[in-house]
């Protein structure tokens, strides 16, 4: 599969990882151009060689990190439905986060404010859940047409999967309710093997 990350340069790809290491470091209230190039070690005109403004590099910034999600998605989705939505949701849902995952969320966490009143946020929020979905919504329909899952609302599915997902993502990073995320995870299967399983 060929994501848009794979369309980067090094050089971009450096800014992208350096600009993911700023956001860990500092969050979006303090994050510069300025701290991004001391993260890459570069000068500040490097960024602006291929970005205009910080807000210009954050949009493609999150595409490139949306990117590793679904990457890691598909490249484990195979002919098995029921084990493919199982795998989904514990990709999206570990049970314990490695350091490299809990910074993938976090900044995720860190940027959604951003599209509560700028549009070119809100624009990319918008098509993270809309590649996301599909995802799922393919998932679903394959096992309809294979008859490992009833005839349901593959759209109203997906939505149902993807809401949960987000909420818990959102409270295992914002409070210390450590064990909401096993819990998210087994109601979600308890799902599937009630609602999806024919």
């Amino acid at each position: 599969m060929t994501t848009d990350g794979d369309a980067l340069g090094a050089t971009e790809k450096e800014i992208m990882h350096a600009t993911h290491r700023a956001l860990v470091n500092s969050g979006y209230a303090e994050l510069s151009i300025s701290l991004i190039a001391d993260e890459l070690d570069k000068a500040k005109s490097t960024i602006y060689h291929y970005y205009d403004s910080k807000d210009d590099l954050l949009i493609r910034f999150l595409r490139f990190t949306v990117d590793r999600f679904e990457a890691t998605i598909n490249t484990s989705i195979g002919d098995h439905p029921k084990e493919d939505l199982h795998h989904i949701i514990t990709t999206l849902l570990p049970c314990q986060l490695t350091e490299e995952k809990r910074q993938l969320h976090s900044v995720l966490v860190t940027l959604s404010p951003q599209a509560l009143d700028q549009e070119v946020f809100r624009e990319q929020f918008t098509e993270i859940d809309i590649r996301l979905t599909a995802i799922i919504e393919k998932t679903v329909r394959r096992g309809i047409e294979a008859d490992v899952f009833r005839d349901v609302d593959p759209t109203q599915v997906a939505e149902h999967i993807l809401a949960m997902i987000k909420g818990t993502m959102y409270s295992r990073l914002t409070t210390n309710r450590e064990a909401a995320t096993g819990v998210a995870k087994a109601s979600l299967f308890s799902y599937i093997d009630s609602h999806l399983i024919s």
